[in-house]
């Protein structure tokens, strides 16, 4: 994972080798929280291996909202960055291989990172993709049926539908496991 990182941002081996003492493997079964809805953020994590979903409570049930799969990065960004409540929680699905940085060790990285415009672009990047998620997802309920929000996951994330328990897919679609499973006929 950590080479993988490393490629993905074309660093000297000696900036490499200061930022790889920042990053913690951690290996953890399924159904683990990472971060609990209303807990501090004070992680960011960087998938190895495995499956994470991110939710939240709503009128006592969970709500599913994003799914994160090997080579992405997930964080309470808010609560991260201001030292606010999260307003969801992190899960693992599968079990997973997850290297984690700190918040001082994250906030050092983005301040060397940002001084090298190429990479300063890259973070850009990846954050500006997370926000167009939410937001297509955000407005996927507004415009687009059930079936049509059922048709684009498999059309642009199969993963989900191979790798996620249908609980979690209806829930994330906004509709009940018997909903789903009716579209799926």
């Amino acid at each position: 994972m950590l080479e993988w990182l490393r490629t993905q941002f074309s660093l000297s081996a000696a900036h490499w080798q200061r930022y790889a003492t920042c990053f913690t493997r951690l290996e953890v079964p399924a159904r683990t929280l990472l971060l609990r809805e209303q807990e501090i953020a004070k992680r960011a994590f960087f998938i190895e291996k495995g499956c994470l979903r991110v939710w939240f409570t709503s009128q006592g049930k969970d709500v599913t909202f994003q799914f994160f799969f090997e080579q992405q990065t997930v964080s309470s960004l808010e609560s991260f960055r201001q030292h606010t409540p999260s307003l969801f929680s992190i899960e693992t699905i599968e079990p997973c291989v997850v290297w984690w940085v700190g918040r001082d060790d994250a906030y050092r990285l983005l301040v060397e990172l940002a001084e090298l415009p190429t990479q300063r672009e890259k973070l850009a990047g990846m954050l500006f993709d997370r926000t167009r998620h939410y937001m297509e997802h955000c407005l996927s309920f507004i415009r687009d049926t059930p079936k049509q929000r059922y048709q684009q996951l498999l059309a642009q994330a199969p993963q989900v539908v191979q790798r996620v328990p249908q609980h979690y897919i209806a829930s994330y679609l906004g509709i009940s496991t018997v909903h789903l499973s009716r579209i799926k006929k």
